[in-house]
């Protein structure tokens, strides 16, 4: 599916709506939930989509069963494009990995792929940005994922970064 970059009439509401859809219609995800951001959080909105990694990645020897996705996009920025956060977590192991456009890492440009070991961040790089409609954005970051998860480089159990391009 293509989508134009033309952002003018995005609605974030209406836009977390599509994702949800998206997600529940895909297959690879049991539990799927729009809800209100956290208080601080950028963006009104925010999707949680629970999965089993084994099925999402297609390998049935990935040590975890369960995964979430944490989705939100914040369409009002000072910025000309939007902010937003995909994140994979994997509750049991307390890891986050995935990509987050917004001003918090300039010297990595406008994107950066990151990986956490509980709350303390491992390692940030820098990843291509996607000047595009969010819901193209979001298709290509979601197909990009199962690499992404893949790429976390371990060492005694946890994550010590990323081998990503």
């Amino acid at each position: 599916m293509l989508f134009l970059a033309n952002r003018t009439n995005v609605q974030a509401r209406q836009l977390h709506k599509r994702l949800r859809n998206q997600l529940r219609s895909g297959g690879y995800f049991h539990t799927v939930q729009l809800k209100r951001s956290p208080a601080r959080a950028a963006g009104p909105y925010r999707i949680y989509a629970e999965t089993d990694p084994r099925i999402f990645l297609g390998d049935t020897s990935y040590p975890e069963k369960e995964g979430r996705l944490e989705v939100g996009f914040d369409i009002n920025t000072s910025a000309p494009y939007e902010h937003y956060r995909l994140n994979w977590i994997e509750p049991n192991r307390n890891i986050m990995v995935g990509w987050h456009q917004d001003h918090g890492h300039d010297d990595l440009g406008k994107v950066h792929a990151q990986v956490n070991d509980g709350k303390t961040v491992v390692e940030h790089v820098s990843a291509t940005f996607i000047d595009a409609h969010p819901l193209e954005v979001f298709e290509k970051r979601m197909e990009a994922l199962p690499d992404l998860i893949k790429s976390i480089e371990w060492k005694d159990g946890r994550p010590v970064g990323l081998d990503w391009p």
